[in-house]
């Protein structure tokens, strides 16, 4: 009855690759020899894709089941509610556009048999585009240096998590989090595979520039209080180079008599420090908005249904 391996998958308006993911996924999960659960999540799609993930739980409801959101809370609140859904011991996250290749489940199965229990994948050539390449490489330096958290590629979603990993990751109540990183803080024995990388099989990247922006500040201030403890620090340094400048200033209107030379200097540090306060009111204010969402204590998402075989159908099945 219990299926080693889940599948977890969220779904967004993705109805034009969602059959060719069909034709993949399931001949590569058959192909592994062992019991699996396909588990889509439907986060809200405003295209045909519920309707189309309805009718592939008819085609196969021995191993698919659906979750049906009632809005769009984002992928990885998707994602989340795919492992409360999970019954494996082995869970792999996979997106639905195919860049991943389903094919690739089966290294990750492998990696954790091994021993480990949480796997990342790295893309051995991502099929993005120069800046959106650049700006991931940028930010998993910044990110690593920030939290400690060590992932070569932190925008794959193709991950293997053991079942460990899987029931702390539910006992967590977070608003905002980031799914591979929140892991990685549980995890015993990480690692780390490379895999292939594909083009997009159909449609557009979900994700705006906005999007990533939000995203991996929900990662710095998730799992960090470095951004925090460093604005500290500025203005500390800052306080003392402010007095120091008055003390200046002061000598030099004894010595000097009035001047005015130096006044857009003045204006141009004035500006800066400005500039340096406000980053840090905004940078304290994500903090503070997390505490907002949190308190509030409101469902992280709602589930309008779910797609499933009951227990006394798949006795009978069996």
């Amino acid at each position: 009855m219990k299926p080693e391996i889940s599948v977890v998958i969220p779904v967004y308006n993705e109805e034009s690759g969602l059959a060719k993911l069909f034709d993949r996924l399931y001949p590569a999960l058959d192909a592994l020899g062992a019991s699996y659960e396909i588990i889509y999540v439907n986060d809200g799609s405003r295209d045909k894709s519920a309707a189309i993930l309805a009718d592939q739980y008819r085609l196969r409801p021995d191993v698919t089941r659906v979750v049906l959101f009632n809005g769009n809370y984002g992928q990885h609140m998707a994602i989340l509610a795919g492992f409360e859904a999970t019954r494996g011991d082995i869970v792999i996250t996979l997106d639905a556009d195919l860049q991943n290749p389903p094919e690739e489940i089966g290294n990750l199965v492998a990696k954790i048999r091994e021993g480990y229990d949480y796997v990342g994948s790295i893309r051995r050539q991502r099929q993005d585009s120069a800046w959106r390449t650049w700006a991931s490489k940028a930010m998993n330096r910044l990110r690593e240096k920030i939290t400690h958290i060590k992932m070569t590629d932190q925008g794959n979603m193709l991950r293997a998590y053991g079942r460990n990993v899987i029931d702390l990751i539910n006992q967590c109540r977070e608003v905002n989090t980031f799914v591979p990183a929140l892991a990685y803080t549980f995890a015993r024995k990480p690692a780390e595979i490379i895999v292939e990388h594909e083009e997009r099989a159909a449609g557009e990247s979900k994700y705006s520039l906005y999007s990533l922006i939000r995203l991996n500040f929900d990662l710095v201030t998730g799992f960090s209080l470095v951004p925090l403890q460093f604005f500290s620090l500025l203005g500390i340094g800052l306080s003392f180079a402010s007095a120091a400048l008055f003390i200046l200033m002061v000598i030099r209107r004894f010595i000097l008599g009035a001047e005015v030379q130096g006044v857009f200097t003045l204006f141009a540090i004035t500006f800066f420090l400005i500039g340096v306060i406000l980053f840090g009111i905004g940078l304290l204010g994500e903090y503070i908005g997390r505490i907002y969402l949190q308190v509030r204590a409101r469902p992280r998402y709602v589930v309008l249904t779910v797609l499933e075989q009951s227990y006394e159908q798949d006795k009978q099945s069996s």
